[in-house]
């Protein structure tokens, strides 16, 4: 996939969070009731909403299935009033509907935007991956690299002992050898039930206290974490799963032809980078939707490759009921 070296205006930036921040708050009013499909569909709607308002000519590159799946936004549904520059979206309305029905930490509204032909078009399969933050040296860690190999790196270039790292992985039984082979080494394993895109992300600052993200989980989320770094630093490796024929033909559907590609970050996401981010719920990154009589406050993140500029969004809105 070639760069694209073109750039997208600065202001679209804010109105990317503006995308996401609707869909936050709108998806947060089905936190807790245990209904993941009602908490999904009202950020999808949010989010196509205000898309469309938008002066660009998007194209949804990574979304949620194909077009006969509608009214998710598809890959390949045009965005926006067709009127502005060629953009690729990503996207993932609700990261963590699981975590939203039962009021779990770190569920958020996810957006990057390129470039357009600057994204890879990932197919809806899973994708083995490895991220660790900034300020290392390129290459040190692997996704061919045995765990043990991984963490003993990071360790010496971080200057501690291995009892100091900390792996972040999916809970799921598909990683039980994997969460083994990390204990053995005496790293220490922090699990998650949901939402990689903020378990790579949380790689990048210190304060969430994890070192490295290793494991397997849904390909579309890899590119929106990838997108991420580009803003804000890191280092990630990706592939894609395609142990069935249908991973295949999805694959090949996509225009991916070699199956076992190792895809680097700036294979995964080039060019001219936005990232944005609302919570839903309170999380690593960004504070949840928090609501009072008063109003909505809402937090976002908003990221750019091209500067490295990274903002922080404290929103308030005395006006619930504009997003009933």
């Amino acid at each position: 996939m070639a760069a694209n070296k073109s750039t997208l205006h600065r202001m679209l930036a804010l109105e990317m969070a503006r995308v996401t921040e609707r869909a936050a708050v709108c998806s947060s009013f089905h936190v807790g009731r245990g209904d993941e499909k009602e908490a999904d569909q009202a950020a999808v709607d949010a989010m196509r909403k205000e898309l469309n308002v938008l002066d660009i000519d998007g194209t949804i590159v990574i979304g949620e299935g194909e077009r006969d799946e509608a009214p998710m936004l598809y890959i390949g549904e045009k965005v926006g009033t067709g009127k502005g520059p060629k953009v690729d979206i990503a996207l993932d309305p609700l990261e963590g509907t699981t975590l939203t029905a039962k009021a779990m930490p770190n569920a958020m509204t996810v957006l990057a935007a390129a470039a357009g032909g600057t994204l890879l078009n990932a197919p809806d399969t899973y994708m083995s991956k490895i991220a660790i933050g900034g300020g290392y040296p390129e290459g040190l860690v692997d996704l061919d690299a045995t765990p043990a190999e991984n963490i003993k790196a990071l360790a010496k270039a971080k200057k501690v002992d291995v009892s100091q790292i900390t792996a972040c992985i999916l809970d799921r039984p598909r990683h039980a050898d994997l969460i083994r082979a990390v204990r053995e080494t005496g790293a220490r394993v922090q699990l998650i039930t949901d939402g990689d895109v903020a378990g790579i992300i949380a790689t990048t600052d210190p304060e969430t206290g994890v070192d490295i993200y290793l494991g397997v989980g849904g390909a579309p989320e890899g590119v929106l974490a990838a997108a991420a770094l580009r803003c804000i630093g890191g280092q990630m490796q990706s592939r894609l799963v395609t142990d069935s024929e249908d991973q295949k033909a999805r694959a090949l559907k996509m225009g991916i032809k070699d199956f076992n590609k190792k895809f680097e970050l700036m294979e995964m996401a080039s060019g001219d980078v936005i990232f944005a981010a609302t919570g839903v719920t309170d999380g690593w990154l960004l504070d949840g939707i928090h609501q009072s009589r008063a109003g909505v406050t809402t937090h976002s993140i908003v990221m750019r490759s091209h500067t490295g500029t990274v903002r922080q969004v404290k929103s308030f809105y005395p006006d619930i009921e504009k997003f009933k």
